[in-house]
C-alpha cells in the first residue's frame, strides 16, 4: 500500500433499503432522483441555473450561471437580483399566511405558535428599527442571542434590509464575541439581558458588557431583547431595549433588492492559526442550497413538521432553522434547552408533543441520550416520525443502529449528512426515497456535488475501501465565497493543495465497493502507525461497540519504535474505569480491527472537551495526550473543567 493512502480496517455489511412506508408517502421519488443525478451529470451549470429559476423568486432574472475568471472566487447568478427575506416570507403569504412557520418551545416549557404572516410582520417591524438605528446594505451586525425566535427575526431582518449578521453562539465568552466583531467591524450588536438553559441563567447582556470594553470600537448601537428579566446595566446613548426599538414600527417594511453573490452572512469558524476564519456567503447561491437540499435530503413537504435541533449560532441553525425551512415554507420547532432537562427525555417528549415528522441532530446528543438509557425514548410513542438526520461528524455504527431502533423503530430512513460551514449545506448524504442506507455511511455526493477522493499526489482512489483526501471538483451555488478580509487565507486553506477548482474539505475518507462514501474523520485525526496509515474514527467506532463504552475519542501522540501510537479517552456508560477494564478494551480494539490498531493507552474521564455545538476538540486532546503545556483559549469550551481530569494519567 503506497504510504499516502489511508487504511481502512472497520467492515459494516448491515444494509437497509428505504422502508415502504417512507417510500409510499415520500414526496420525492426515486425516479425523480435519478432524473436530478442525470441532468447534473449531463450540463453541471444548467442543472444548477433550472434549480434557480424553479426554486427562487428572482426580483431580476439571472443571464450569467457561473463565472469562473477569478477562480478560486466563484460566483453565480451574479447578475440576478433577489431578497432572501421575501423568499422565506412574503412569497408564502397568499398562499399559506395562517400557516405556523415557528412552533417555539422555551427551556421552561412556554409554547408559542408563530405564523408566517406574523413572523412577516415581526421580520419588517425590526428591519424597520434596524434603518432607524443606523443599519443599512452592507453593514455588518452581530447577532449574540439565545436559540429563541427573535434570533431567526434578527437574521431575517438583516437579510431585508441587505445588512450582513454575523451570528455568534450565546455560550462563546467575551473574548470570542469581541474578536468575531471586531474582525467583522460591526457597527451593531444585537444581544438579550440574559436566558435559561438547562435551568441555568446564562448571563448574555454581562458577557457582551465584558466584550464591548475590551475594544468593539465600531459597535454603535446595542439591542437587548428582555428575555430572562435578569438586571443589566444599559449605555445611555448606545444601548436600547427590543421593545422600545420596535415600537411604534410599521409591520411592513420593502425589502432590499441585492445582486445574487451579495454576501448574506459572516460566520465564524475555528482555525488551526487559533485566528476564527469568517466564512461568507452568499444570497442567491447560499439560498438556493438551503431549499434544494431540504426537498432532496429531508422530502420536506407542507404537511411535515420538521425539528433541526442546533442553535442558530452554528451553520446547521442558520441553513436548516432560519433559512431552508422557511424558504420552502415548511412548520419547524425551535428549541431554546438542552436535551436532558429537566428529563433525559426532553426530546423525545417534545417529538410527541409537536408531532415532529422529521428530526436532525448530532451523534454526540445521540450518544449522550444512549448513555441515558432506553427507558426515556421507551417512555414515548415516537409514532410521528418518518425521517430521522445526523449532522457535525460521523456518526459510529452503535448510535446509528441505537437511533434505528430505539427513535426510528426501524421505519425510518437515516440521512447521516456530510458538509461544512464553508460548504453552506448538504453535500454527501442518502436521498431517503432511493438510496439504502449504512451504519456509518454518508452514501453518494448530492446532484450537482462532483465530490471525490485523491491521494496526496493528486491521484485519484478507486480502489474500493482504500481512503484518501476528501475534495469536491468543482464548484457549486452555496460554497463560501471567501473569507472575510483575508481572500489570501481563503485561496491557501480550501484550493492551495492541488488547484484552483479542487476544493479540499480537510476530511479523509473512503468509497466502499458501491461507491458510498464513509467519512475517516479530519486528515489530522490520521494514526501513522509502523507505516499504516488509518483513521482515528474507526478505533473510536470500536470502543463505542463495547457494552461498557459511552463515548470515545482518539488521538496519536509519537511512539519511538512504531513513530506514533493510539491515546484513546473513554467515557463509561456507568462509572468504574480499572485497569482490568482498559486491558479488556485494548483486547477488544484488537478483536475488531486487529493489532494494529489497538490503543497504547487508555485514559478514562466523565467527559470530553467539546465546543458548544458539540464537536469534539481532538486537538486539544492531542495536546493532553502528548503532555503538552495547553496553550490554546479553552473559553469557548462547553467544560472547560474536564481538562484536569484527562491530563491525570490513564492506564
Amino acid at each position: 500500500m503506497a504510504d499516502n493512502k489511508i487504511e481502512s480496517v472497520l467492515k459494516e455489511d448491515r444494509q437497509f433499503d428505504p422502508p415502504q412506508a417512507f417510500l409510499d408517502s415520500a414526496t420525492l421519488k426515486a425516479a425523480d432522483v435519478d432524473a436530478l443525478y442525470q441532468a447534473a451529470e449531463a450540463d453541471h451549470e444548467g442543472f444548477w441555473a433550472d434549480q434557480a429559476r424553479d426554486k427562487i423568486d428572482w426580483h431580476t432574472p439571472f443571464s450569467q450561471v457561473l463565472d469562473e475568471s477569478d477562480a478560486p472566487f466563484f460566483k453565480w447568478f451574479a447578475d440576478g437580483e433577489l431578497n432572501v427575506s421575501y423568499n422565506c416570507l412574503d412569497r408564502h403569504l397568499d398562499s399559506r399566511g395562517d400557516k405556523t412557520a415557528i412552533i417555539f418551545e422555551g427551556d421552561d416549557g412556554e409554547v408559542e405558535h408563530i405564523s408566517y404572516r406574523e413572523l412577516h410582520a415581526r421580520v419588517c417591524r425590526f428591519a424597520n428599527a434596524l434603518k432607524a438605528n443606523g443599519l443599512g446594505k452592507g453593514d455588518r451586525a452581530v447577532i449574540y442571542l439565545p436559540n429563541i425566535p427573535q434570533a431567526a427575526v434578527a437574521m431575517l431582518a438583516c437579510a431585508r434590509i441587505g445588512a450582513i449578521h454575523s451570528v455568534v453562539f450565546g455560550g462563546f465568552s467575551a473574548v470570542s464575541l469581541r474578536d468575531r466583531i471586531d474582525d467583522a467591524e460591526a457597527k451593531m450588536l444585537i444581544t438579550a439581558d440574559g436566558n435559561y438553559r438547562g435551568g441555568k441563567l446564562i448571563p448574555l447582556k454581562e458577557t457582551a458588557d465584558k466584550a464591548l470594553s475590551e475594544g468593539c470600537q465600531s459597535i454603535e448601537k446595542v439591542i437587548v431583547y428582555k428575555r430572562s428579566g435578569a438586571d443589566v446595566t444599559m449605555a445611555e446613548g448606545r444601548d436600547l431595549w427590543w421593545h422600545d426599538a420596535v415600537d411604534g414600527q410599521a409591520d411592513q417594511c420593502e425589502p432590499e433588492w441585492v445582486d445574487a453573490e451579495h454576501p448574506l452572512f459572516i460566520l465564524y469558524t475555528s482555525g488551526s492559526t487559533g485566528k476564527p476564519k469568517g466564512i461568507q456567503h452568499s444570497s442567491g447561491g447560499y439560498l438556493l442550497g438551503a431549499i434544494c437540499t431540504c426537498r432532496w435530503v429531508f422530502d420536506l413537504n407542507d404537511s411535515d413538521v420538521f425539528w433541526c435541533t442546533a442553535d442558530v449560532g452554528w451553520v446547521t441553525g442558520h441553513t436548516y432553522i432560519t433559512y431552508g425551512p422557511t424558504a420552502c415554507g415548511a412548520t419547524q420547532v425551535m428549541f431554546e434547552g438542552v436535551p436532558t432537562y429537566p428529563e433525559a427525555d426532553r426530546f423525545w417528549k417534545m417529538v410527541d408533543t409537536h408531532q415532529v415528522t422529521i428530526f436532525y441532530t448530532a451523534p454526540t446528543a445521540i450518544r449522550a441520550l444512549m448513555k441515558q438509557g432506553d427507558e426515556y425514548p421507551q417512555r414515548h410513542a415516537l409514532d410521528s416520525l418518518r425521517l430521522l438526520g445526523t449532522v457535525g461528524e460521523p456518526i459510529n455504527p452503535e448510535a446509528w443502529m441505537w437511533y434505528r431502533e430505539m427513535i426510528g423503530k426501524e421505519r425510518c430512513p437515516i440521512v447521516d449528512t456530510w458538509w461544512q460551514t464553508e460548504t453552506g449545506g448538504h453535500m454527501i448524504t442518502p436521498i431517503p426515497s432511493s438510496t439504502p442506507t449504512k451504519p456509518g455511511s454518508v452514501a453518494k455526493a448530492l446532484p450537482g456535488i462532483a465530490a471525490d477522493i485523491i491521494d496526496e499526489s493528486g491521484e485519484r482512489v478507486s480502489d474500493a475501501n482504500a481512503g484518501g483526501i476528501l475534495v469536491v471538483k468543482k464548484p457549486w451555488p452555496y460554497m463560501l465565497r471567501t473569507i472575510w478580509g483575508d481572500p489570501e487565507r481563503y485561496r491557501e486553506t480550501y484550493f492551495g493543495m492541488f488547484d484552483e477548482h479542487t476544493y479540499v474539505a480537510g476530511d479523509s475518507a473512503q468509497r466502499d465497493e458501491q461507491g458510498n462514501f464513509r467519512i475517516l474523520g479530519r486528515i489530522d485525526d490520521v494514526v501513522n502507525i509502523s507505516g499504516h496509515r488509518m483513521g482515528t474514527m474507526e478505533v473510536e467506532s470500536a470502543l463505542v461497540a463495547h457494552k461498557a463504552v459511552a463515548e470515545a475519542a482518539v488521538v496519536s501522540r509519537p511512539h519511538e519504535v512504531k513513530g506514533e501510537c493510539i491515546v484513546a479517552f473513554v467515557i463509561l456508560k456507568q462509572d468504574g474505569g480499572s485497569d482490568e477494564l482498559a486491558s479488556e478494551l485494548r483486547d477488544w480494539v484488537t478483536e475488531q480491527l486487529g493489532a494494529i490498531a489497538k490503543p497504547e493507552e487508555i485514559r478514562f474521564a466523565d467527559g470530553l472537551p467539546k465546543t458548544r455545538s458539540g464537536k469534539i476538540m481532538r486537538r486539544l486532546l492531542r495536546t493532553v495526550a502528548r503532555d503538552e503545556e495547553i496553550t490554546s483559549d479553552v473559553s469557548t469550551l462547553e467544560n472547560p473543567q474536564i481538562i484536569d481530569q484527562l491530563q491525570a494519567k490513564g492506564s
